[in-house]
């Protein structure tokens, strides 16, 4: 293009070409939000392929893309979907493999924002419910019926940190032709990966720990390509589009997810052994604990603990109360697998997304607090707990 081009096509068509050879070690962002396409027939094909990465942003985009192969690398999977945010990714696949008139087995301890797609907005569209206890692999059988499509999981569940028995379930429903979908963003990909004990799609909130520093809501589900595709096609309709930059930062973020995670089992480990000899501490749920009742099969599922823990403290919910209003080094938030601790009292978090009897339901107790660790030194993490439970 030449310089005698009046300004405004000129600026029209600005464009950036990388020098010969050139391969950049971090992958640029490509914040566009479509893409040229040669001719008709090419327009065609790259609007009904699945996940394309060069054809309109919200079917998919060359930056996702990478955070997705990222992903579904590290889950040991063929192929993965980004989405706006966790739950994008859980309410995708939930239209996905479940119509009107099916059913869905899920978990009565689940995160609050899933519980509520499943309790209040599920029977809307004509879907089913059956909700059971995670330990116990029996219920999940009595629950099958002819028209279930779906085992909706989550190990360790939030914010109890209890554990489902994945190869077991997996077993389960294999002969069935039930699609099993465990979020596995408590773990992360680095302390366990639920599709090779069977399982059929994993999902992340990876506004947590796949990106791992406060600044990126996102999510992602990895399964095979046939799974993926299948729900790339309800994910665009629906428009839970991840936005490039936040996919780069969300990739960046992954760089380092090993060491962090490594940081947060080893802080957490401590953390809890310490709650678990308070005496104003009544129970810590944390499946690294010998004492936790499903240690053996946290030993057979995962390769670390992870950085999440939850306690009860005497004293109920004013208690609670008291003990997050005491910290110093960690802040009351909703999320966690930060680089800063960060602390909930649940109950009075999930308030708003359950109403009384589902809370009652999702066996929150009022006492419990919970903490997701930081890079902070355990030492001081513990004296600010020390100090909060001192009064």
């Amino acid at each position: 293009m030449t310089s005698d081009i009046d300004p405004f096509t000129l600026l029209a068509h600005v464009q950036i070409r990388l020098p010969e050879r050139s391969n950049p070690i971090s992958p640029p962002i490509y914040q566009t939000s479509t893409f040229e396409t040669p001719d008709a027939d090419a327009f065609l094909a790259m609007a009904t392929e699945p996940l394309h990465a060069g054809f309109y942003t919200r079917y998919g985009n060359p930056t996702t893309r990478a955070f997705e192969d990222a992903v579904a690398a590290l889950e040991g999977t063929e192929s993965a979907l980004a989405t706006a945010s966790g739950m994008g990714a859980v309410v995708a696949a939930l239209l996905t493999f479940v119509a009107a008139g099916e059913h869905v087995i899920a978990q009565r301890v689940m995160y609050g924002g899933t519980m509520g797609l499943l309790k209040t907005i599920a029977p809307r569209l004509g879907i089913d419910v059956s909700f059971v206890d995670q330990t116990a692999t029996e219920a999940f059988a009595n629950a099958i019926r002819p028209t279930t499509r779906l085992m909706m999981l989550e190990t360790p569940s939030n914010p109890m940190l209890r554990l489902t028995d994945l190869r077991a379930v997996a077993a389960l429903t294999k002969s069935k032709g039930i699609t099993t979908l465990v979020d596995n963003t408590i773990s992360s990909p680095i302390n366990q990966r639920p599709c090779d004990l069977g399982i059929d799609l994993v999902m992340h909130s990876a506004t947590k720990y796949l990106s791992g520093h406060s600044d990126v809501s996102a999510g992602v589900v990895a399964g095979s390509s046939a799974l993926i595709s299948a729900i790339w096609e309800k994910a665009y309709v629906l428009g839970a589009t991840l936005d490039p930059l936040a996919a780069w930062l969300a990739l960046r973020g992954l760089r380092t997810l090993p060491m962090r995670v490594q940081r947060h089992n080893e802080t957490a480990m401590q953390v809890a052994t310490y709650l678990e000899q308070h005496p104003r501490v009544e129970a810590v749920h944390y499946p690294g604990l010998p004492g936790h009742p499903q240690h053996a099969l946290a030993h057979g599922q995962m390769t670390g603990f992870g950085g999440l823990l939850s306690f009860e403290v005497t004293g109920g919910a004013a208690a609670a109360e008291a003990v997050v209003a005491g910290l110093r080094l960690a802040h009351r938030s909703a999320s966690f697998g930060s680089f800063s601790t960060l602390v909930v009292h649940p109950s009075a978090m999930w308030a708003g997304m359950l109403n009384a009897e589902q809370l009652r339901e999702a066996d929150l107790p009022p006492s419990l607090i919970r903490l997701g660790v930081g890079f902070e030194s355990p030492a001081a993490l513990i004296a600010d707990l020390e100090a909060a439970l001192a009064n």
